[in-house]
Parts: C-alpha cells; sequence; structure tokens
C-alpha cells in the first residue's frame, strides 16, 4: 500500500538520503518490545520494504516522502551500529496464490469483503472506495489486509501468514467476526433512533 511519512529526525533523514544515494528501499517493521523514541526498539521478525515513490524537501530542513510497500522480508539479526536500526534480511515473498485452495476462496472472501466495506460506512460512517475488487487470490488477500480496519498486531499476523490461503483463511475469521460487530453497532443505531433518543448517533 502507500504510505506518506514525514521525516523530521535527524536519523531517518539520514536514512533516507541513504536510501536515495545508494537507489534502495527501506524496511518497516512494527516494533514488537519497547519504544520507538528514547530507547531500543526490538521489532517483529516479519517487515516490508518501502520504495521511495518522491521526495518533497521543506525549506526546514524536513522530507515528505511518499513510499510503497513491496516485499515481505525476515529479519535474520538488527544491528545498532548506525543512527537507525539496521539488520539482515532476506526476501520472503508472499506465495501460492496459483494454488486450487486459494483461488476457492475468491468468491467467498469477494462476498465477505463487500458486506464488510457496506458495514463499515452504515457503523461508523468509513467509506472505502474501491472500483473492482481484484479476482486473483494474492491481490485480493492483500488488498482485505490493507482494508481491514483492526489494530496493527493483528495486520501483523496476516502479514506472517506462511502463503496466500492461510492469509484469506485468516482473514475470513477476522471478516466474519468484525461483521457481527459491526452488525449489533447498526442494530444499536437503530433501536436508539426509533426508541426517541436525539437522533446521534454514536460512531465507535
Amino acid at each position: 500500500m502507500i504510505l506518506p511519512l514525514h521525516i523530521f529526525e535527524e536519523r531517518y533523514k539520514l536514512m533516507v538520503q541513504d536510501c536515495l544515494d545508494e537507489d534502495r528501499p527501506f524496511g518497516v517493521s512494527l516494533i514488537r518490545e519497547g519504544k520507538e523514541v528514547g530507547e531500543r526498539a526490538v521489532p517483529y521478525s516479519i517487515g516490508t520494504t518501502a520504495l521511495i515513490a518522491s521526495v518533497t524537501r521543506t525549506d526546514e530542513g524536513r522530507m515528505n516522502i511518499i513510499t510503497i510497500g513491496h516485499e515481505r522480508f525476515r529479519l535474520q539479526g538488527v544491528a545498532h551500529e548506525q543512527p537507525y536500526l539496521t539488520g539482515d534480511a532476506e526476501p520472503w515473498p508472499l506465495t501460492g496464490g496459483a494454488e486450487r485452495g486459494a483461488r476457492a476462496q475468491v468468491g467467498p472472501m469477494r462476498a465477505l469483503l463487500r458486506q464488510y466495506l457496506s458495514l463499515l460506512v452504515q457503523a461508523q460512517g468509513h467509506s472505502i472506495k474501491i472500483e473492482e475488487l481484484p479476482e486473483e487470490p494474492r491481490t485480493l488477500a492483500l488488498l482485505i489486509a490493507i482494508t481491514l480496519q483492526v489494530p496493527m498486531h493483528e495486520k501483523q499476523r496476516l502479514l506472517a501468514q506462511p502463503d496466500v490461503l492461510q492469509m484469506l483463511l485468516a482473514e475470513r475469521a477476522i471478516l466474519n467476526r468484525e461483521q457481527l460487530l459491526l452488525d449489533h453497532i447498526v442494530q444499536t443505531q437503530s433501536e436508539q433512533w426509533e426508541g426517541g433518543h436525539s437522533g446521534y448517533l454514536s460512531k465507535n
């Protein structure tokens, strides 16, 4: 997915410049332990490379960059020799999109995603416009992961699934759960409206 970033810390300005000079991506990993600022953070071992698509520099020396997620990787180890965290990583592509089991999930998962998007609008006012849902299993699995409005640790579990089929099955469980929750929100809002409440519908 596209990830815009505002770069203002000196260590990250250095990192971005190093990537630009060497024409290479950087890695994005969710923090597992610690904090990003003030102490040594421990990242999850599964992350995603980010290609720098554009850079806009400000008069204050900051950068606004647009990045695009490109490929999964697995960290083999991290180092603290640079001002920013570095590590040894190996590519870990998401495979299995052509397998029969993955292809069999496309129809049901497209239907679940449509229901989820419709309920998001009714329950929370979130409108996510997708012109056409993909029919290729890998692309669909990635799109669902992007679309899901769930905590980052759940998205991390999706990112760590071994193949496309397992990612789709994990997403199916989440979509089924979220549909029940959103259905409850919609029903509750309807009951409040019919019960003569002020008409304000809380967006939980």
